[in-house]
């Protein structure tokens, strides 16, 4: 070495000797000076926990039969970690699994960036998790080339293959059961409810409609924890701790999958027969409330709502979503003749009467008539109900109107005809356990005024100056005639008003479930139950917690009144002029008495509603089944209704 390289040598390690005694010198002062903040700083970064989605509990029918349950489905995932790593942000590592994938790089790319962040993909494809957790870049992706890229982790680092839970239904197939409107579905949650309640994460997903919103406390579960240990960007590193998620309570409901796909098969033939667009069966089981089966069509596949679904999906079932079972009302028409014959009896009509039946009777100035201006001569209460008689309704009614004042009675007079329907809880919500129940409505004189000062600034306006954007002049001038007299005396309950009443027109509307439940307590003696589909939660442990049976009220009936009302009922389907005798032909009624009320509900601008309410008798297991049946504009209850409840009580009577 010469002298010259060994100088350099010299000032190098002087150099270095310097250095390094500043370093240990700062090194110290930092340990010394800095130790608490530093400290607290490294135990806050060294952990991080994120929440794990408990799967969600099954829905069973009544023999355990999985309705509802889950499905795994593979998410391919990438370490946001290795992203981090990459001094491209991983733009050039996902460009290469797309390519593997034969899928667009933008798309992958997309999905891993945060949902708000430049580039990334539109919500809910974005990345919205915890920072440390793996990030979904695609679903359900091809599993040859991705096994192939998990076997070379040095070309594709960060990589996973994760399988999740989604909800899957397994009896929706041919010949299976649908259920749609009844199960419900699932949707992502919402800020209010992520706010409401900390267990929730923003890629959680709540129930929306049906049993799974009903119930989503008890089918979401317990969710789990992830600890990850972390670097100083709070990446993870490696897995700390763990702790399970606790999957959620199955609940397992009264519903019977034969009676089921009965039911639904059974409605669509008659909606298929009657060219009707819409319908509805509710069968009840009048021991307890408990919903055996219970169909609303048209309906739809509910595997729509797996993943997400598009807007033109929603679209496309739109008019399936609703359950009208249980939220839409129609007029009852003559099924709610079971509930005003009561109070016609309260009213002072003796049950051992004789009653004239003409085709016609005059009220007012309106001529009201029987269905196909039929005419029965003098005929015995029960005969009423057997062959449908209006008219003899019509009489009941105006004849209670006039002894209550007629014109001039007080808005808060009340008919025995109303009060009747309300003892059988018509006009109010049941509480069943599914969402979005109807109230429907039992109209009175105090009603008829409250409407009549809401809308009176509109209705006159209208009657001032017509309707001339109506080309039909006959229409037009019809419209403000009505128009005309609702402006002068809206408010008065009419003549006619009280003779739609009584036999289910004008402004009364139920919904099916509503009549099962009154039909119920006709057939079980009185007794109003709380309907209900699920009948317990079953915990992930085994514990089973029955949902209680609950009585809401009762319907208390004269001895004179019950004997009649149900031998006219069961004269319907019995008798041979009964309007549902030719839909029970060769049902053999002698050994299993079925007993109902046809129904053909007018509605304006429209066919009428048809409806067929029965029930059969107490079982050797302490059943005893109420079957409502409503086809909208398909003709006549006795034509379209009664022989899709033949159907089901042919299966019916073969059940314990």
């Amino acid at each position: 070495m010469n002298t010259r390289s060994a100088a350099r040598l010299v000032v190098v390690l002087a150099v270095t000797v310097v250095v390094c005694a500043g370093l240990i010198l700062r090194l110290g002062q930092v340990q010394l000076t800095d130790a608490t903040p530093g400290s607290a700083l490294l135990g806050q970064n060294a952990t991080r926990s994120i929440s794990v989605t408990a799967p969600r509990g099954q829905i069973q029918a009544a023999d355990g039969t999985v309705l509802v349950g889950n499905s795994l489905h593979p998410v391919l995932t990438i370490s946001p970690t290795v992203l981090a790593d990459q001094a491209d942000g991983g733009r050039q590592l996902l460009t290469r699994v797309a390519r593997e994938l034969a899928v667009p790089a933008e798309d992958l790319i997309g999905r891993s960036k945060v949902c708000g962040t430049k580039g990334a993909a539109v919500v809910p494809l974005c990345f919205s998790g915890s920072p440390v957790a793996p990030i979904p870049i695609m679903d359900n992706p091809p599993m040859t080339q991705v096994l192939g890229m998990l076997e070379r982790p040095a070309d594709f680092p960060g990589l996973a293959l994760q399988q999740i839970p989604e909800r899957s239904y397994p009896q929706d197939h041919p010949g299976g059961i649908n259920l749609a409107q009844v199960l419900g579905y699932l949707g992502s949650v919402n800020q209010a409810e992520l706010t409401a309640d900390p267990a929730l994460t923003a890629q959680d997903v709540v129930g929306r409609a049906g049993l799974e919103l009903t119930y989503n406390a008890a089918l979401q579960g317990t969710p789990g924890t992830v600890t990850y240990a972390v670097d100083d960007r709070g990446l993870p590193i490696s897995v700390a701790a763990q702790t399970p998620a606790v999957q959620g309570d199955t609940v397992r409901t009264h519903l019977i999958t034969a009676l089921q796909h009965r039911s639904e098969a059974a409605l669509a033939a008659g909606l298929t027969k009657a060219k009707a667009p819409a319908g509805a069966v509710v069968v009840l089981d009048a021991s307890d409330g408990g919903v055996v089966a219970m169909t609303s069509q048209p309906t739809y596949d509910p595997a729509v709502w797996t993943g997400g679904i598009s807007q033109a999906e929603y679209t496309k079932i739109s008019n399936a979503l609703s359950n009208r079972a249980v939220s839409e009302v129609q007029p009852p028409g003559s099924t709610f003749k079971a509930v005003t014959l009561p109070g016609a009896i309260a009213a002072g009509a003796s049950p051992s009467g004789s009653y004239s039946c003409p085709s016609s009777v005059r009220i007012g100035n309106r001529e009201f008539t029987n269905f196909e201006s039929e005419s029965y001569g003098s005929i015995s209460m029960t005969t009423a109900l057997e062959v449908s008689c209006d008219t003899v309704f019509y009489r009941w009614a105006y004849q209670q109107w006039q002894k209550e004042g007629g014109l001039a009675a007080s808005p808060s007079t009340t008919s025995p005809f109303a009060v009747s329907a309300r003892d059988f809880h018509l006009g109010q919500r049941t509480g069943v356990d599914l969402p979005a129940e109807a109230a429907g409505l039992i109209p009175d004189r105090a009603w008829k005024l409250d409407q009549w000062q809401q809308t009176k600034t509109q209705i006159c306006a209208r009657a001032a100056k017509g309707y001339p954007e109506i080309t039909d002049k006959a229409r037009a001038a019809y419209l403000t005639a009505v128009a005309k007299e609702n402006c002068a005396s809206g408010y008065q309950w009419q003549p006619g008003d009280a003779v739609n009443f009584v036999i289910g027109q004008g402004s009364v509307s139920v919904t099916p479930l509503q009549l099962a439940v009154a039909y119920g307590a006709i057939a079980n003696g009185g007794t109003l139950w709380q309907p209900h589909v699920a009948a317990a939660t079953i915990s992930a442990a085994g514990k089973t917690q029955p949902v209680a049976a609950v009585r809401t009220g009762s319907v208390t009936l004269s001895a004179a009144a019950r004997t009649t009302l149900e031998t006219g009922l069961c004269e319907v389907t019995a008798g041979s002029r009964g309007t549902a005798f030719a839909a029970f032909r060769g049902f053999d009624l002698s050994t299993y008495r079925v007993c109902g009320k046809t129904g053909t509900a007018e509605v304006f601008g429209k066919q009428p509603t048809s409806w067929f309410v029965s029930y059969g008798p107490k079982t050797a297991g302490g059943h005893q089944y109420v079957v409502a049946v409503m086809l909208e504009q398909a003709g006549t209850g006795a034509d379209a209704a009664a022989p899709v409840a033949r159907q089901i009580w042919d299966l019916l009577r073969t059940l314990g």
